[in-house]
C-alpha cells in the first residue's frame, strides 16, 4: 500500500519525493520507451483483474487508459523509430503519471475499507486530477508527427476525446454508504446506541467485513490515520476517534469474542513476525543519509522533532539534553526560547520511505502512544465516549460470564481501551472492571494474567481509579503475587509498574511496603530483571522510600543492597541514588548504607561519571550520610579518594541544587578532624557556592531529583 505521505503528495498535486518516481532524464529515446512500456505492463498485469471494493468505476477507467498507453508504447518500442523532442518530453511526463496511477490504484486496492469510504470524495478527486493531466498530455503529444499504425492512432485519438469529456465521478452507492456510516456516529453523538441488526447489515452485508480479524484490521488502519493525521484532512481527529470507537463496539457486538490471535491452551500470544534482518545488521551495510541522523546521538532518527532554534533532533536525545538542565541548542549554541518541540513529520515520512526502500526495520517512535493519548485528550467527542461506554459494558459482561478464552480476549481489549484517555479509564472502572480483572490475576493462563495486570496498570494512571484498585479486597495482594510469581517477564514488570503508579498516593506507600513480599520482589527485580523491569522496580522503590516509616521495612527486605548494586547501572543509577539519599536521612538507614561496602564508592563513581541529575542525587546522598550516620559514616566518606576534586568540579559545573549540596558537604568536612588536610583545595569554589547557601537544607524528597513517568502498555 502506498504510504500516506505519497498519497498526500498526490492530493496536493505535488510530485512524489522518492528518487524512483523521477523521470529518467538520462535514458535514450529507445530505453525511455522500453521503461515506460515495462511500467504500463506492470500496472495492467497487477490491476486489470483486481477487485476494487470502492472506486471500482474510476479504477477501471484509469486502467483502460493505461492499456491504451501500453499499446502505444509497445508499438513505439517495436518500431524503433526516432521521436521528435516534444514527444520525448511528453513521455517523460507520462513516466510520472504512470507511477502516480500505480500508487493510486494500489492505494484503492489495499487500503482500509472504512478509510476509503470516508475519503470517497477526495479519492474521486485524485482520479479526476489524473484524468485531466492525461488529457493535457495527449493534447500536447504530437501524434501527427509520430509514425503510428492506423489502429494505434485511432485508439490514442479516442482516448484523447474521452479524456476531454471526462468529468468528476463520485459513485452514489459508495457515497450513500458513507452517509449511512456518519448517521450511525450521529446516533452515538445523541446518546443512542444504533440498532444491532442495522449495524450488522452495514458492516457484514454492505462492507463485507466478515470476521473479527478483518474488523480489527480496520480499527488499526483508522488508528494509524489518527497518529499520522495532518490538520487539513477530513474527517478531523475527533471524528476519526468516534469511528474507531464505534467500529470497536461493532467488532464485539457483531462478531462476539471469537479470536484467532491467542493461543489459549499454550498460554501464549502471537507476536508480530520479525523482519529478516535486524536494525543493527541493516545499518552495518548501509550508509544512512546525514540528514536522517540525530546531531546528538548520530543514530537514525526514530521520532524527529524541531526545537525553537529550527534544528531537528531525535525526540529521546533532545529530551534527555533538556532534562539534564541545558538551555542551549546542541548544534548552534543558541539559547532556547522555550523547551517545546514540534514533530517533524515531513522528515519522518522521508525516513520511513528510505527505510522501506532499503529494508531497514524502523521501530515506531516511543511517543506514538503518547501522541494517541494527546489526541484522545484534546479531541474527546460524545460519540466516541458513548461508543466506548457501550464497548466497556460488553467487555465486562464477558469478563463476568464468558468462557476462559472470552475472558482473556476481554482483558486484552480493556487493556487496549484503557491506553487512550482518562475518560476511557474512568468509564471502564465505573462499569465495574476492577473486581473481574483482579480475579484474572491468579489465572493459570499466562496471556490472561499479563493482560489483566497491564489493564490495571493503565487504569491506575487515572488518579480516581487508584482508590478503586486499592479498596478492592485482595487486589493489592494479587498484584504483588504477579510481581513475585507471574507467568511472564512482562507480567512481573507491569505489576511493578502498577505498584509504582499506586504509590504516587502518599497514604498507599506504607500499605504497599507492608504487603508481604512486595519490597522483596521489587528488590529482586531491580537486581535480576530486564532493563525495563529494573526501571519499573527502582521507580517503585524510590516512591516507597519517600515515606519515612518505610525505611526499616526496606532495609529488612534487602532493598538497600539492591539500590547500592544499581548505582553501577546507568539506566537506573539516578533513581537508585535518589532513593538512597532519602533512606540515609534516618540513622538506621544511614547505618545500613554504611554497612554496604560498595555504597560510598558507588556514589563517588556517580559524581565522576553520572548525569547532572545523577551527580546531584549522589552528592545529596553523601551529605545525608554524613549528617545521619555519625562519625563512622563521615570518616568513611572523608577518606574516599578523589572526592576533593570531584566536589570542586561540582561546585563550578553542577546544577544549582548540586552546587548547594556540595557546599553543604564541604562545610560538614570542615568541622571534621583533619578536614583541612583533605579538603584545603576547595578554595574559591567553596567560597563561591557557600555565599548562596546560608542555611542548612532540611527539605525532604524535594531535594532529590528523579524523572517520573508511567507508560501505557
Amino acid at each position: 500500500m502506498a504510504s500516506g505521505a505519497i498519497f498526500s503528495s498526490l492530493r496536493r498535486r505535488r510530485s512524489p519525493t522518492l528518487e524512483a518516481f523521477l523521470a529518467p532524464v538520462d535514458l535514450s529515446d529507445v530505453a525511455l520507451v522500453q521503461t515506460l512500456f515495462s511500467v504500463a505492463t506492470e500496472i495492467v498485469s497487477c490491476f486489470s483483474k483486481r477487485c476494487f471494493f470502492f472506486q471500482s468505476k474510476n479504477s477501471r477507467s484509469l486502467i483502460r487508459k493505461v492499456e491504451v498507453f501500453q499499446l502505444l508504447l509497445e508499438y513505439l518500442s517495436d518500431s524503433g523509430s526516432s521521436l521528435p523532442p516534444t514527444a520525448v518530453l511528453c513521455l517523460k511526463e507520462l513516466y510520472l503519471l504512470l507511477y502516480r496511477s500505480k500508487i493510486l490504484l494500489d492505494y484503492c486496492a489495499q487500503s482500509s475499507k472504512l478509510w476509503l469510504l470516508l475519503q470517497n470524495h477526495s479519492i474521486s478527486g485524485h482520479f479526476h486530477d489524473l484524468n485531466q493531466e492525461i488529457s493535457t498530455l495527449l493534447d500536447v503529444f504530437p501524434i501527427k508527427d509520430v509514425e503510428l499504425s492506423k489502429d494505434v492512432r485511432e485508439q490514442v485519438e479516442l482516448l484523447q476525446k474521452q479524456s476531454r469529456r471526462a468529468r468528476l465521478f463520485i459513485d452514489m452507492k459508495d457515497d450513500a454508504l458513507r452517509v449511512r456510516f456518519f448517521s450511525f456516529l450521529d446516533e452515538f453523538e445523541n446518546g443512542r446506541i444504533p440498532d444491532s441488526v442495522q449495524l450488522r447489515s452495514f458492516y457484514v452485508d454492505k462492507l463485507r467485513i466478515l470476521d473479527a480479524a478483518s474488523c480489527r484490521n480496520e480499527i488499526e488502519a483508522l488508528e494509524e490515520q489518527i497518529v499520522n493525521h495532518e490538520g487539513d484532512i477530513e474527517p478531523t481527529i475527533s471524528v476519526l476517534n468516534g469511528f474507531v470507537a464505534m467500529t470497536r463496539f461493532c467488532r464485539f457486538l457483531v462478531f462476539g469474542f471469537e479470536e484467532d490471535e491467542l493461543d489459549f491452551e499454550g498460554g501464549s500470544q502471537k507476536k508480530p513476525r520479525r523482519r529478516l534482518i535486524t536494525q543493527e545488521i541493516a545499518e552495518t551495510f548501509l550508509t544512512v543519509p546525514k540528514d536522517f541522523c540525530c546531531p546528538i546521538s548520530l543514530d537514525l532518527m526514530r521520532d524527529p522533532v524541531i526545537i525553537s532554534t529550527g534544528q531537528t533532533y531525535d525526540r529521546s536525545s533532545i529530551s534527555r539534553w533538556m532534562d539534564e538542565g541545558h538551555t542551549t541548542c546542541p548544534k548552534t549554541g543558541q539559547m532556547l526560547a522555550h523547551t517545546r518541540v514540534v514533530p517533524n513529520r515531513a522528515l519522518r515520512n522521508l525516513i520511513v520511505q528510505w527505510c522501506t526502500a532499503h529494508g531497514v526495520p524502523l521501530d515506531p517512535p516511543e511517543v506514538m502512544d503518547a501522541m494517541g493519548e494527546a489526541f484522545a485528550l484534546a479531541c474527546p467527542s460524545k460519540a466516541a465516549l458513548e461508543a466506548n461506554r457501550a464497548t466497556a459494558t460488553l467487555l465486562i459482561q464477558q469478563l463476568a460470564n464468558g468462557s476462559q478464552a472470552g475472558k482473556t480476549v476481554a482483558a486484552r481489549e480493556i487493556r487496549l481501551l484503557a491506553k487512550t484517555g482518562k475518560e476511557n479509564r474512568a468509564i471502564i472502572a465505573e462499569a465495574g472492571a476492577v473486581p473481574y480483572l483482579r480475579n484474572l490475576l491468579s489465572s493459570p493462563n499466562a496471556v490472561a494474567q499479563e493482560n489483566s495486570v497491564t489493564a490495571l496498570l493503565n487504569l491506575s494512571i487515572f488518579d480516581k481509579n487508584k482508590s478503586r484498585i486499592m479498596d478492592e479486597e485482595g487486589c493489592l495482594g494479587s498484584i504483588v503475587g504477579v510481581l513475585r510469581f507471574g507467568h511472564t517477564t512482562e507480567a512481573r514488570e507491569n505489576a511493578a509498574a502498577t505498584l509504582f503508579s499506586l504509590s504516587a498516593v502518599h497514604d498507599y506507600k506504607k500499605i504497599i511496603a507492608d504487603k508481604m513480599g512486595a519490597v522483596e520482589a521489587l528488590a529482586g527485580l531491580l537486581q535480576e530483571g530486564t532493563p525495563r523491569g529494573k526501571k519499573d522496580a527502582v521507580t517503585a522503590l524510590f516512591n516507597l522510600s519517600t515515606h519515612t516509616e518505610n525505611c526499616v521495612r526496606m532495609i529488612e527486605a534487602g532493598a538497600v543492597t539492591a539500590l547500592v548494586s544499581a548505582l553501577g547501572n546507568e539506566g537506573v543509577a539516578e533513581e537508585a541514588a535518589g532513593a538512597l539519599a532519602l533512606i540515609v536521612r534516618q540513622p538506621v538507614g544511614a547505618k545500613a548504607v554504611v554497612n554496604e561496602e560498595a555504597a560510598v564508592a558507588g556514589l563517588i563513581g556517580m559524581m565522576r561519571c553520572g548525569t547532572p541529575r545523577g551527580k546531584e542525587n549522589a552528592v545529596a546522598a553523601l551529605l545525608e550520610l554524613c549528617r545521619s550516620g555519625g562519625a563512622a559514616a563521615t570518616e568513611r566518606v572523608v577518606k574516599a579518594p578523589a572526592l576533593a576534586g570531584l566536589l570542586q568540579t561540582l561546585l563550578f559545573t553542577g546544577t544549582k541544587r548540586a552546587r548547594r549540596k556540595a557546599a553543604s558537604l564541604a562545610r560538614v568536612f570542615q568541622r571534621c578532624e583533619n578536614a583541612s588536610l583533605h579538603y584545603g583545595g576547595l578554595g574559591v569554589g567553596y567560597a563561591f557556592a557557600s555565599n548562596s547557601t546560608t542555611t542548612r537544607d532540611t527539605s525532604f524528597a524535594g531535594d532529590v531529583s528523579v524523572p517520573m513517568s508511567i507508560s501505557v502498555l
